[in-house]
Formats: C-alpha cells, structure tokens, sequence
C-alpha cells in the first residue's frame, strides 16, 4: 500500500503545477467524482490557468464520463482563450504540451507555445514536427540552447519539409558544432566562460562528462560553482571507489523515490520543478553524482544530501562551498546516511559550532559512539532535555543522566 501511494505521489507532483488545493484535489483524484465531473464541465468557477490544467489532466482520465466531459471543454475553449494560455508564465507544462498537439496551421499558437520558456521540449519538437509553417521552424531554429539541450528538436527540424533554407543552416550549424565535432564540449564551454560560469565550464570539458546526455550536461553547468583547484579529493581513499560501481535502473529509480518521499516528510510538499529537477539528477551514474556533489551549488547539495550512495553523500559535506549552516541543517535531518552526520561530529571547525553539536546529539541517526563523545560539551539545560527526549536511544538518556549527575555532584 505503501509503496503505491508514493508512485502515485511521484507522478502527480511531476503534473499538477496549480497550488489551488482544488485543483490538486480534483487531478490528484481525492475529490468526488461529481466534483470532478464539475470541474471536467466547466462548471467550477476556477482561474483560466487552472481550468486548463484541470481540463487537460482530466481528458486522460480513467473514467469515461470525466474524460469526455473534459475534452468537450477543451472544444469549447475559444481561440483567444487558448492564445492567452500559451502566452502566460503561469500555464502548466502539460497544458503546453497538449496545445502544442492542437496548434497545427496557427501561427499566433505555435509562436506563442514555442515562445513560452515553461514549454517543455518535447512539445517544442512536436511543433517542430507538424508545423508547415517555414517561419516557425526559423524560430525554433534561433533558440540553440533548446536544441543543444533537446537534439531531437534538430532531428525535427531537419526531417520537416516545410523547413526554410535559414531554418535548415541553424539546424545543421548547431548539430555540426555540439553533435558531431570531437570539440563539442568545447564549444559548450567556450559560451559558459563567456557567461562567466567558469566552474562549470571547466566540469563541461572534462572527459568523464562523455557518457552523459547532452540535457543531463546542461542541467549539471547551470548547478556547478566549484573549480577543480578548489577540491580536495583526500577524503575519498582508492578503496571507496568500488562504492562508485554502476546502478541498475530499477537502482535509480528507488534512489529517486527515496529523495523526493524524504523531502516531502521534511518539507511537506515538493514542487514539480524540485521533483524534476531531481528526477534528473538521480537518474545520472553515480560517478556524476559525486563530480556535482562535490562541485555544485546549494541546490544540487541539497538534494544529494539524501543520496542512497554514501561516497555521494559524503561528498556534499566535502563541498567547499557548504555552508555551516548547511550542516547545522543536515545535522538535523533523519534521512541522511549514520557516516554523513559521523564525519560532521569529527570535523573540527563544526564541532565549534554549539548549534551542530546540539542538532547531532539529538538526531537519533547520530551513530552512539559519536553522540557518547560529544555530550560532554552539551550545556546542562540542554543535557537535561535530552536524558527526557524518548527519540533518542536509552544508551545516550543514560549517559546524559550520568553527566548531569556528576554535574551536580552526586
């Protein structure tokens, strides 16, 4: 049952993008049906966004009725209604990209679907597929970072017989440049140095990055800020390495789940950008994931923080870029590796930190000995509290009680 409602939980936070609690309700399914059959109508007096978001997600419903309803309305919809959709920052992915399959012979659609920075790229490549409109695909053509980081846009373009002569040369310069050269990376580089973003131009180039797609390399230089002569690769001994072994899909996939149903039990609820964005990371090698946990920015430490593989966790608080308040937070989470919040109790620097000590040695995944070592250094008060507090394990709430005593005198 478990294990069910968090694929369920998964999948429709990769979806629902409105933060209307009826909105959720109804595409999550929790609602009534009539209440869903409602809103499939048009019946619910619901913000245009939503409804669309609402209408789309119900047009796949498994009951008929719904389905139906929800598409009839979608017929419904007038053109001007539709056109200020695609347009707005605020519409759901999903509805773009179910607009993108209506949007065939309307320009002022198309422009606008392949305009929308929230439009996913396969719906983009859609477009680029169906249009027969040459000066649409001249401006899908024009967006390079897309098509480096969706190639199949290219694929699109170049199969389309509608395709201009400049929309052609844009495809081909961009496949030639990025694809096929044996410098492609480098070339990728040269523009994120000329950005500025020289860590990550520098990760760009490395070797290592050849097995990874060509959206995972993006993804990793828009999180990347740390440079390779800032590491220090000594906490990682040559006999760990064997830890870096390759993972199974079905591996990736539990290291996933595992991430996002942690943050949703420490934050409550995960947005769909968060859950896609580590969707992503936890789906590259593990040897990635560790390069990116030691070079990369809050975010990505974040959520590699929680990873199912030690070295790669160990990794994060091996950033030189954490933060003491990053670990003063780690020190209180639940879902982090026994090793993790070890290492941070032997850090020195952060064993200066009261506000770490004192999160480690009320964590109950704070390994025992690690906890027996540091409670000397608790202030009385906090001791106190701790030999009550019944998360922690009766082997800490004794010493606690055995400090206090001698404290105290007895």
């Amino acid at each position: 049952m478990r294990a069910s409602f968090l694929a369920a939980l998964l999948a429709l936070s990769t979806e629902i993008t409105s933060t209307n609690p009826t909105v959720r309700a109804i595409i999550g399914g929790t609602a009534p049906q009539t209440a869903r059959l409602a809103a499939a109508s048009g019946l619910l007096p619901l913000p245009q966004a939503d409804l669309f978001e609402v209408l789309v997600a119900l047009r796949q419903s498994d009951d008929a009725e719904v389905a139906a309803a929800a598409e009839e309305t979608l017929q419904s919809q007038t053109a001007d209604d539709i056109l200020i959709a695609a347009k707005a920052a605020d519409t759901a992915p999903l509805v773009l990209d179910y607009l993108a399959t209506v949007a065939v012979a309307q320009r002022p659609l198309q422009e606008a679907i392949v305009l929308n920075n929230r439009t996913p790229d396969r719906a983009v490549a859609n477009v680029a597929s169906l249009t027969t409109d040459a000066a649409i695909l001249e401006l899908i053509a024009v967006n390079q970072q897309r098509l480096v980081r969706f190639p199949e846009i290219i694929d699109a373009i170049l199969a389309n017989s509608a395709r201009s002569t400049e929309a052609e040369r844009r495809a081909q310069e961009t496949r030639r440049e990025f694809f096929e050269k044996e410098r492609g990376a480098q070339q990728i580089a040269q523009e994120l140095r000329a950005r500025g973003k020289n860590a990550a131009a520098e990760f760009f180039e490395s070797a290592e990055l050849r097995g990874l797609s060509a959206d995972d390399a993006w993804l990793i230089a828009e999180h990347i800020e740390v440079s390779d002569a800032d590491l220090d690769h000594s906490w990682l001994p040559a006999e760990r390495y064997e830890e870096l072994a390759d993972e199974t899909p079905e591996e990736h996939a539990a290291n996933f789940k595992r991430v996002v149903e942690y943050e949703r039990v420490e934050m409550g609820e995960v947005p769909a950008e968060r859950v896609t964005l580590i969707r992503r990371i936890m789906f590259m090698n593990v040897k990635d994931r560790m390069k990116l946990a030691m070079k990369g920015d809050r975010e990505a430490r974040s959520i590699l923080i929680r990873d199912s593989n030690k070295v790669v966790a160990t990794a994060v608080i091996n950033n030189p870029r954490v933060t003491d308040q990053e670990v003063e937070n780690i020190a209180t989470m639940r879902t982090v590796a026994e090793e993790v919040l070890r290492l941070i109790g032997m850090n020195r620097a952060w064993a200066r930190s009261y506000s770490i000590i004192h999160n480690l040695v009320r964590n109950p995944r704070t390994p025992i000995p690690a906890v027996i070592s540091t409670l000397p250094r608790i202030r009385t008060k906090d001791l106190q509290n701790l030999s009550q507090n019944r998360n922690v394990s009766e082997a800490v709430r004794r010493q606690a009680v055995r400090l206090l005593q001698a404290r105290e005198g007895h």
